[in-house]
């Protein structure tokens, strides 16, 4: 595995290299988002489907950067995520309960303005064109948040697929890197894990309460 300097080295290049394809995913994610608060409301395996996309974006640019590990462990990332998401259900999502609702949104604003390896003399940079959809922990942060809002699409698998994703690459970059900022997407990563726990718990007491 290459150095943590390596690393770091090649996550700024692509930061700094790939500007108008951060600004792409910044509005995509921008009509996802803005789409749900207008209370449009796609379908599970729709919303998946779009989930799973920026992942692929993550993958070919590692590939590019040189940097197999990250290539390969999302290219298999997005590849489950898409074959959960084509598999789950076409009725429309709905909107997670206020507290996770919260939850997801910092994570989403967390991701949206990732303060980190984009080389710029000005913060509102990082309003348009932080690396999302580029590098590893602000992609999962906006995934992890938007799955929070809508509920993880109620799908187990989806959750630990996302969820484990981000908690290897939280703990990777906050010890590893020393990124220190990736806990906070250590904490959502936690939160999606936890909520797959109280879904379990839950399920069994409904079951007996029938």
């Amino acid at each position: 595995m290459p150095s943590p300097e390596q690393i770091l080295n090649g996550l700024s290049a692509i930061a700094n290299q790939w500007l108008f394809l951060a600004i792409a995913w910044h509005l995509f994610f921008a009509v996802l988002a803005g789409g749900l608060a207008l209370g449009i409301r796609p379908s599970k395996r729709v919303g998946g489907v779009l989930l799973a996309l920026p992942l692929l974006s993550v993958a070919a640019l590692a590939w590019l950067a040189a940097n197999p590990f990250n290539g390969i462990l999302f290219t298999l990332a997005a590849i489950a995520l898409l074959w959960i998401a084509l598999r789950l259900p076409q009725e429309r999502v709905h909107i997670a309960p206020l507290w996770l609702m919260g939850a997801g949104i910092l994570l989403f604003v967390f991701g949206w303005v990732y303060p980190h390896f984009l080389e710029t003399s000005s913060w509102l940079t990082y309003l348009i064109a932080a690396p999302v959809g580029l590098i590893p922990c602000p992609t999962l942060s906006i995934g992890i948040g938007l799955s929070l809002m809508v509920g993880n699409f109620e799908s187990r698998a989806w959750s630990l697929a996302l969820a484990g994703m981000g908690l290897f690459y939280s703990l990777f970059g906050a010890f590893r890197l020393g990124v220190a900022i990736d806990l906070v997407l250590l904490l959502g990563a936690l939160l999606a894990l936890l909520v797959i726990c109280i879904s379990k718990v839950a399920a069994p007491e409904q079951a007996l309460a029938h």
